[in-house]
């Protein structure tokens, strides 16, 4: 790989944006493994919840880590008739970039584009009863796994150190709901701003009427999928 200088002729860190290639380097630091080790490793402690996981794109990040020299091979190892296995370890470079992502990523916030936004942005495509329709599925559904996390951490036994990301997704989802029940009700009491513009697009836009969102007609399940056509 070309190094590329930064000026005064340091060396740039390597820019690594998937969050599995920090979960290889973080299983590294702790001790040398082979890839499936470190598979096994982080469904075991369900770091899989918060890293999306898969062995096709595992194997393609340790690749990618060690052609960037981050990581090197440690040595080979054979279980059995199983194909021989190379052991990583991670490298002083590996070390210093893991270190200094990981500090990025706690203390620098990011914008995160996220479905809900991106579907607030445009929510007067739809009419405004059917919104308040969908937010109130929405509102029950978290609700749903607001309460199973509440009983599965009653359940477990473990420091919350092992757990403060989903107690992190916990409290985002108990915000997004205090946050739609809110606007819910706002919508449907008629005190939204802009709730009169909202109707006005609406009656100039008009439903077709094999449309979900059409006066009559339930509304469209938020999960359904569209039909696939016949060939």
């Amino acid at each position: 790989m070309t190094n590329i200088l930064q000026p005064g002729g340091a060396v740039a860190s390597p820019r690594l944006a998937n969050p599995l290639a920090l979960a290889v380097l973080a299983c590294l630091y702790e001790r040398p493994m082979h890839p499936y080790e470190v598979a096994t490793t982080l469904r075991t402690r369900a770091k899989h919840e918060s890293i999306k996981l898969n062995y096709g794109s595992l194997y393609t990040v340790v690749d990618t880590l060690q052609r960037l020299g981050l990581i090197v091979p440690k040595e080979t190892e054979r279980d059995g008739r199983r194909p021989e296995r190379t052991v990583y370890r991670i490298g002083e470079a590996g070390r210093q970039r893991l270190i200094e992502w990981m500090s990025e990523l706690v203390g620098t916030p990011a914008k995160e584009y996220s479905r809900f936004e991106a579907g607030l942005s445009l929510m007067p495509v739809l009419p405004p009863e059917t919104v308040v329709e969908l937010l109130e599925g929405r509102a029950r559904r978290l609700e749903t796994e607001l309460a199973a996390h509440r009983e599965l951490v009653a359940q477990i036994d473990i420091p919350r150190l092992f757990r403060v990301e989903a107690d992190y997704g916990f409290a985002l989802k108990q915000a997004e709901l205090t946050f739609i029940r809110a606007l819910a009700s706002e919508i449907g009491t008629g005190t939204l701003d802009g709730l009169s513009l909202w109707r006005e697009f609406q009656a100039t836009h008009p439903a077709p009427a094999d449309d979900p969102r059409a006066p009559g007609l339930p509304a469209a399940h938020p999960t359904s999928a569209p039909p696939v056509p016949e060939e």
